[in-house]
């Protein structure tokens, strides 16, 4: 064991002290806030606030306003869809698998851009009415999840 090894036991050491109690304390008189000032005053200034200047985010023009309640949708091309084999049954999951759809957010709506030419199973939370007719038209199904 050498000097540089020592420490003190763990959990005998505090780092919390006693303000202003005293000059003996080191921490006594102004209690480590020095002189005067705004710093040394009770009622700390709130966050954004910029000495009585105009804060930025009151200087900063404000545009809209941001839905609570919209959903984010992602749009998938029945072309896309061409990739799977006949009879395939063509889901959210093997969509991600398939590369497809990375993120689905909300949820994957099926639109009608493009041909389809294979018989499909989809199942997905929306459906153009394009994109159903055209799976329909083949033999397939559009099923809503």
């Amino acid at each position: 064991m050498e000097l540089y090894n020592l420490r003190p036991a763990k959990g005998s050491t505090h780092n919390d002290f006693r303000k202003g109690r005293g000059h003996g304390s080191g921490n006594g008189k102004t209690a480590g806030k020095g002189h005067k000032g705004q710093k040394a005053r009770s009622g700390a200034k709130r966050p954004g606030f910029e000495g009585g200047q105009m804060p930025l985010y009151r200087r900063i023009p404000k545009r809209g306003f941001t839905n609570r309640n919209s959903k984010e949708i992602i749009g998938i091309n029945v072309e896309a869809l061409e990739r799977f084999e006949s009879g395939a049954t063509v889901s959210v999951d093997t969509l991600i698998e398939a590369g497809i759809v990375k993120n689905p957010k909300d949820g994957v709506k099926i639109l009608g851009r493009g041909e389809l030419t294979k018989k499909l199973n989809v199942q997905a939370n929306a459906f153009s009415a394009s994109a159903k007719e055209k799976i329909e038209a083949l033999g397939g199904t559009a099923e809503v999840v």
